[in-house]
């Protein structure tokens, strides 16, 4: 078959068909939420990604939002016959228009059948936030550190926050007694097991209980050295969860399911991101993306013969949690907790 336009530069091969019907077919519940996936709109970009910045950080070159309808149509394409809903987010970022951005969505994603958090500045009020949190489209929120302010030269100004500088108190307040959703993509270059997050998630879950707190991308360790830094210290919380969205690794998805069991991992992508075609490799807490198209990251190239059969890294990271789940034997009920009933629970069934 030809391939198949998908997103950006990329497009769906038989390579990827083949993979999914090797190694995905007999795996993948026929129903399924995908708890971490991005959307909005290119039209609402108010500030350019520069040259200097694409070359700092990889995920800059591809940063290409992708629209609710486009999400919906590659749906279909990469979940062959699955009823798929995704909890769905816009672009957290300041160089595009937020307010805009939240109000197209919220028109939009009802009619998919999808879930929506909202994207949040730090800096809004409590009767900023309990507008937004009063749209029925809206079952919780989004937070992450660079919606502090925006630098032109860096996305990492403010990665060394506190997590209460971008999800503060008075903002916590009002989501504890709506009982509402929050996804954090954590702080610090340490990740995860920096000493600062675990204390300031533990105190999250002592002084706002309410709140159903969803660590995104298991914390960022996307190795297995930080997993094990981080996950022992946050194992007794039952009900504390975690999103695998971004991590490719096997083992850190076995040492998640070993710490934290099936009951407390919800199944993410980061999609659009998660397209890119190729593979990661690990080397103590560092890891290296390989792909085929020549971003500027991507400088170290493997052989044409290894890129030709390159699949989508979304494929891989499924790969991987197959590869995890098989070796800790776990049934089909644990697979459908990671893969729907975690996230389900969390979402209401009635508007408040």
């Amino acid at each position: 078959m030809n391939p198949e336009p998908l997103y950006f530069v990329w497009n769906y091969t038989d390579v990827d068909r083949r993979f999914w019907y090797e190694h995905l077919e007999d795996f993948v519940p026929s129903k399924f939420i995908d708890a971490h996936t991005h959307l909005d709109y290119p039209d609402l970009r108010l500030i350019e990604m520069t040259e200097e910045k694409k070359r700092q950080y990889w995920v800059n070159e591809l940063m290409e939002m992708i629209t609710p309808q486009q999400a919906k149509r590659c749906c279909g394409i990469v979940y062959p016959n699955r009823e798929v809903s995704c909890v769905a987010f816009g672009c957290p970022s300041l160089e595009y228009d937020l307010e805009k951005s939240e109000q197209r969505l919220c028109e939009e994603i009802p009619s998919l059948g999808w879930y929506r958090l909202a994207v949040v500045r730090p800096q809004i009020t409590g009767e900023e936030l309990e507008s937004i949190l009063d749209n029925p489209a809206v079952i919780g929120i989004k937070v992450y550190y660079d919606l502090i302010g925006h630098d032109p030269s860096s996305r990492d100004k403010y990665i060394e926050a506190s997590i209460f500088d971008f999800l503060p108190h008075h903002l916590l307040e009002i989501l504890d007694r709506r009982g509402k959703w929050v996804t954090l993509h954590v702080p610090k270059a340490g990740r995860l097991g920096h000493p600062d997050n675990i204390h300031e998630i533990k105190t999250i879950r002592e002084k706002y209980p309410n709140i159903k707190l969803v660590i995104a991308h298991l914390g960022r360790c996307y190795c297995l050295e930080h997993a094990k830094k981080a996950f022992p210290e946050l194992a007794s919380d039952s009900e504390l969860f975690f999103d695998n969205s971004a991590v490719l690794n096997p083992d850190v998805h076995r040492y998640a399911l070993e710490t934290f069991g099936p009951g407390r991992i919800l199944y993410g992508t980061d999609n659009p991101i998660f397209y890119m075609r190729g593979r990661r490799q690990w080397s103590g807490e560092t890891y290296t993306n390989r792909t085929n198209y020549p971003f500027y990251f991507n400088k170290d190239r493997e052989s044409p013969e290894v890129e030709a059969n390159y699949t989508l890294y979304m494929y891989e990271a499924l790969k991987a949690i197959k590869q995890a789940c098989n070796e800790l034997k776990l049934n089909k009920n644990d697979i459908n907790k990671l893969f729907f009933d975690n996230a389900e629970q969390l979402i209401p069934t009635t508007k408040e």
